[in-house]
């Protein structure tokens, strides 16, 4: 196995984000995919995200655009504001 062969660790944005109210729930797939759950609706919204320093853009599977950014742990999509899963709320 060469060092071509190892694998990487994921972004530090992988993972689940959440509402306060738990009712949005934002999962950042490792691949650069997302899908996100909206009450009892799962798979709401689905799509692809790129990450350039703490700036997310987001194009889902429709091809509607959206911008999100990270700041002191908390991620801000666009009027939504989600905590990590492991951080409780």
């Amino acid at each position: 196995m060469t060092s071509n062969d190892t694998p990487r660790d994921p972004h530090p944005y992988v993972g689940m984000w959440v509402t306060a109210d738990g009712f949005i729930r934002q999962e950042l797939l490792p691949n650069g995919r997302y899908d996100e759950a909206r009450g009892k609706r799962q798979s709401a919204y689905t799509g692809s995200y790129t990450v350039t320093g703490n700036h997310l853009d987001y194009v889902d599977d429709t091809g509607f655009t959206a911008t999100g950014d990270i700041r002191d742990g908390v991620l801000y999509h666009e009027h939504l504001v989600l905590y990590r899963e492991e951080q409780g709320r």
